[in-house]
């Protein structure tokens, strides 16, 4: 009796952050378990609701103005231009579960994708490209990154560093592969240092992110020149975010998505059944997923259509953009969920003094979210460029930033720490990249692009709070 208490004990707070029909004990009915669910969403615990909601009402409201919107080629472009601001997002989601912020994952993400570019058009001469000095000191900066990651135990961002050093400093030849992976690198060396400069020297992250979204927008313009663009003239590279699946390939997309996330599913259902844990009822899972699967499938069979506008080209498959934030998400819901650093992360961020008690390492798990979010907005940048075909001065500068944390806040990540999902991030850049998407289809001006999406921000947050108010009160 006492292992099933202290097993429940544990599965709890992974528990804790569901927001679908998750019950008390396994002999509810289905029906049970949706008064149950809509107690707790009245209760405060909303998830991401609202923002499916508003996704739904987007749809319907574009799809009810534009004739063209829900046409196949506009379809895969709201794949394929809401993916950097989703992935940026993820990694911004692991940032915000802590309460903290980073004001400087755009411009980070420009530095990447400069020295990226750097690196092709220079076949790999960065000492060239950059000019002695510059060279130096960025050098210098990637050896920093490796001492301080050493210094804090976080082995990935000095391995990542270190490899980013040796590419930079050897000279390695073009390839479109090492691009992207040094591109990679020098965001995760990016974050050992902001990581840094808040978990080890104690300034607050507002600041010291606000500081450096200064400096990396002058280190793009010296990378780049004022009124300069340095292109990206690489199939591979272009084939990131403009590539697709062939028909064969986004079939077997739809097979390995579904099937891997019904065998997840399923398989972690029923343990919990035959251990007596908290389990939602076996009709509601199958049910998700078999809209899922539907889904899917409507998709898969759309984006499977030749989409192109002349006879002269085909143009079909799922683009390549969505396996790749599939395997993001996948891998980092993992991290998140499954994984005891996942379990330290919200612990942290629903109460740091107490997870120190707890003997959790909290400066170092404050150090190592900002080294995923810089590597993922890395390759953000990687998807954005590829994207456009070039990198400007303006790279990662804009309104990149706004909304990426736009994204992961509209989609139910909480900006006071402790709460969100990955998935948020997926839910909130689609509801942005159907804004943008939409309004240009009518042909409303930047202007008021701008103010919807500020409001509705504005309204996701206070939801959020409000919410967490609610959710205070009835605890009482």
């Amino acid at each position: 009796m006492t292992d099933t208490t202290e097993t429940q004990e544990q599965e709890t707070p992974q528990q804790g952050a569901i927001s679908d029909f998750g019950i008390d004990t396994t002999s509810q009915s289905t029906g049970e378990a949706v008064r149950d669910y809509w107690a707790r969403v009245r209760g405060g615990e909303l998830g991401s609701l609202p923002a499916l909601l508003g996704l739904i009402v987007l749809l319907i409201v574009f799809s009810t103005l534009s004739d063209t919107f829900f046409t196949l080629g506009n379809l895969a472009n709201l794949l394929q231009q809401g993916a950097s601001i989703t992935i940026i997002a993820m990694g911004l989601v692991f940032v915000l579960l802590l309460g903290e912020i980073d004001l400087s994952a755009g411009t980070a993400s420009g530095v990447t994708a400069s020295v990226m570019a750097l690196h092709l058009i220079h076949n790999g001469n960065l000492l060239g490209g950059m000019g002695d000095t510059v060279f130096y000191v960025f050098c210098g900066l990637l050896v920093l990154a490796i001492v301080l990651s050493a210094l804090m135990k976080i082995w990935a961002g000095t391995a990542l560093s270190a490899v980013a050093l040796i590419i930079a400093a050897v000279g390695i030849p073009a390839n479109a592969w090492l691009e992207m992976l040094l591109a990679v690198c020098v965001g995760a060396a990016i974050g050992c240092i902001t990581g840094f400069l808040v978990a080890r020297i104690g300034i607050p992250s507002f600041v010291v992110t606000l500081a450096l979204f200064l400096v990396w927008t002058g280190v793009v313009l010296q990378f780049i020149g004022q009124g300069g663009t340095l292109g990206l003239r690489d199939d591979t590279i272009f084939n990131v975010a403009n590539g697709n699946l062939n028909f064969t390939g986004s079939w077997a997309l739809f097979i390995i998505a579904v099937g891997g996330y019904a065998a997840v599913v399923l398989t972690r259902h029923f343990s919990r059944l035959r251990k007596g844990l908290v389990a939602q009822p076996t009709s509601l899972v199958l049910g998700k997923i078999i809209a899922l699967a539907i889904l899917a499938a409507v998709i898969t069979y759309a984006l499977s259509v030749n989409r192109s506008p002349s006879d002269l080209v085909v143009i079909e498959g799922v683009p390549y953009v969505v396996p790749l934030v599939l395997v993001l998400l996948v891998v980092g819901t993992f991290v998140l969920d499954r994984t005891s650093y996942g379990r330290h992360i919200y612990a942290v961020g629903g109460n740091k003094e107490a997870a120190r008690r707890a003997g959790i390492n909290v400066e170092r798990v404050r150090m190592s979210v900002f080294v995923i979010a810089s590597s993922l907005a890395a390759i953000g940048a990687i998807v954005y460029s590829s994207k456009v075909g070039s990198v400007d001065p303006n790279a990662g500068g804009g309104d990149v930033l706004l909304m990426s944390v736009g994204a992961a806040v509209i989609g139910g990540t909480s900006l006071f720490g402790g709460k969100g999902r990955l998935r948020d991030a997926v839910i909130g850049g689609a509801v942005l990249a159907i804004i943008r998407n939409g309004m240009g289809l009518l042909h409303q001006p930047a202007s008021v692009v701008f103010i919807v999406t500020g409001l509705v921000l504005l309204l996701a947050a206070s939801v959020d709070a409000l919410s967490r108010r609610r959710a205070a009160n009835a605890a009482r």
